[in-house]
């Protein structure tokens, strides 16, 4: 049989022992540095998705303006700039004519029905002050050098 205590705490074996305090101190440091390392790495692995979503957007704006250069209007040498989102993303785009340097420069007049290559350089910006990021592209374009002269 055992016997029950009513109304009084039951007595402490001598084997039995609570946490001391230098303990539950050092398993808490433990626990503050895990955290500490968690944190620090889910802070890292969301600006690693910040950043890759803000190229991935550069990248959809560098490649619809990079189809629209000829298409509405003839090529012409020149440069031009411009935004997106209100500034957040800034934009230049330059065209020149694209001369091989393999070939000797030639003298002859340019036949105006002839087909020419232009260079199209386009460079996307974001990112607040001088820690921002950039996305260059280069193509090269034809078109009939007829078409390039403007009335």
């Amino acid at each position: 049989m055992s016997a029950r205590f009513v109304g009084k705490a039951a007595p402490r074996r001598a084997n039995q022992r609570g946490y001391t305090l230098l303990e539950v101190i050092v398993a808490f440091a433990l626990l503050a540095a895990a955290l500490t390392l968690l944190l620090g790495s889910l802070s890292g692995a969301a600006k690693q998705v910040r950043w890759s979503a803000d190229a991935g957007r550069a990248a959809l704006y560098a490649q619809s303006l990079m189809d629209q250069v000829g298409v509405g209007q003839p090529l012409a040498p020149g440069q031009r700039s411009g935004d997106f989102e209100n500034g957040r993303y800034r934009w230049t785009l330059g065209v020149a004519p694209w001369r091989d340097a393999q070939l000797p420069p030639s003298n002859q007049p340019i036949d105006p029905n002839a087909m020419r290559l232009f260079e199209v350089q386009l460079a996307v910006e974001w990112g607040e002050g001088g820690s921002g990021r950039r996305l260059l592209l280069r193509s090269l374009r034809s078109s009939n050098a007829g078409q390039d002269v403007q009335p």
